[in-house]
């Protein structure tokens, strides 16, 4: 029965029990017979009433994709994925604090707030930021009445994850009779059982950086938020650009406008697992505008020349932005781990000749969600140490990478490149 509404309140309305009589007659005789039948069994009814624990929140929240595990180069479990939040109300409400919690056991594994918490959200369509800066956005900056608010998580775990999730959220509103503290538990969601794919190399030997890969750096893959065909999404989430380094830790030399300065150019991509070949597409022209970035083409030219790889049902790999001419294999090809896709070169969105690696849920770029993966056989060289703008390379004023070498370079197998790793494939 729907609350009558007083004012800004609701009122509770007390609803009497319903009382059902049924006519009493005389019972008849019971039916006699020489075999018994068994009793039939009764399906279950459920329990009704509200939960003592529901309540009225200030927020509403949904999460974009089933958070998947992967052990990345840390040796840590990471959880990465997205927490929209949106308030409910019509009053300005500031976050505090997010806390993500085992929905089992309420341990907290991630907390944020303060500059941290600014720092890994902000209002869906709204400013995120400039990528290759480490300032946060504007501490409390508060949500405004019915907008919705990202939250951007990396929850790192050692060994096995939860089987769930749930969140913690603490905010204050902004109301005419002064601050309302508030706090809420919202958000319960499963923890995917799926297995990342372990692959073999996608391309030979190295070093290879891996550029704007996951998890918890504001990059243009990880944060990068799409509205496609009326759903949010986050095709990019776990995907690396790959540039090849020289001993100096450079991805160019020479003339940063000319794509063959770039030691990426032309060297061939290889298929890292088994699979059937389900999109090649070639033919589409290379940027001109390097090293600055290229107009924004068609968004079914987004990948450039590339090839999609089935290796499992529901699993794909992509290989994007291929030099033109050079897409060594046709839709529905069977490869073999370690056969050439194509060259590695910067057609469609692309700013300079790089790799565009990730694995994708659906046979299409757009729509798709993004999942983690990781190789068999790598050694970590070192870590570019700064952020910077990776997507636009050659605008560096300096080629030569902030580096520092690794302490562990042995072989490496189960793991997923994090990002600004450099690593070289065994």
């Amino acid at each position: 029965m729907p609350a009558r509404r007083l004012g800004r309140s609701f009122l509770l309305v007390l609803v009497a029990p319903l009382v059902v009589t049924a006519c009493v007659g005389t019972p008849a005789a019971p039916a006699t017979s020489s075999t018994s039948s068994p009793p039939t069994a009764q399906p279950s009814v459920p329990q009704g009433g509200i939960d003592p624990a529901t309540a009225f929140t200030a927020v509403s929240a949904t999460t974009l994709t089933t958070p998947a595990p992967v052990t990345g180069t840390d040796g840590k479990t990471h959880l990465a994925y997205e927490l929209l939040l949106t308030n409910a109300s019509p009053a300005p409400l500031r976050l505090d604090e997010v806390d993500v919690l085992d929905a089992g056991s309420r341990n907290v594994l991630l907390s944020l707030s303060g500059p941290a918490l600014a720092a890994s959200s902000n209002l869906v369509g709204g400013d995120t930021g400039d990528e290759g800066t480490a300032e946060p956005t504007t501490v409390g900056t508060p949500i405004p009445g019915s907008a919705t608010t990202v939250v951007w998580l990396d929850v790192t775990v050692d060994g096995a994850p939860p089987a769930a999730l749930t969140h913690r959220v603490a905010a204050t509103m902004t109301t005419p009779g002064g601050d309302r503290p508030l706090e809420s538990t919202v958000g319960r969601v499963d923890v995917s059982t799926a297995k990342a794919p372990v692959l073999g190399p996608v391309m030979a030997g190295g070093p290879w950086y891996a550029s704007d890969g996951c998890c918890a750096d504001d990059t243009h893959h990880r944060r990068g938020l799409a509205p496609i065909n009326g759903t949010l999404l986050v095709p990019q989430r776990y995907a690396i650009d790959w540039y090849l380094l020289d001993d100096q830790h450079r991805a160019w030399a020479g003339d940063p406008s000319k794509l063959t300065s770039y030691y990426a150019y032309d060297k061939p991509a290889l298929a890292a697992a088994d699979g059937v070949v389900v999109d090649a597409t070639d033919g589409i022209a290379e940027t001109t505008s390097a090293p600055e970035p290229p107009p924004l083409p068609p968004i079914k030219d987004t990948v450039g020349n590339h090839v999609t790889v089935m290796i499992a049902p529901g699993v794909y790999l992509l290989y994007a932005h291929f030099k033109p001419n050079t897409v060594a294999v046709k839709t529905g090809q069977t490869v073999k781990r370690g056969d050439v896709l194509g060259h590695i070169g910067s057609s469609g969105n692309s700013t300079a000749p790089h790799l565009h690696f990730q694995v994708m849920t659906e046979p299409t770029f757009f729509p798709t969600d993004s999942t983690p993966f990781a190789f068999d056989c790598f050694a970590v060289n070192g870590q570019v140490t700064e952020r910077i703008w990776d997507d636009v390379l050659g605008l560096q004023p300096d080629p030569v990478l902030p580096y520092a070498a690794a302490t562990d370079t042995s072989r490496r197998s189960g793991q997923m490149p994090l990002d600004r790793n450099v690593v070289t494939f065994c």
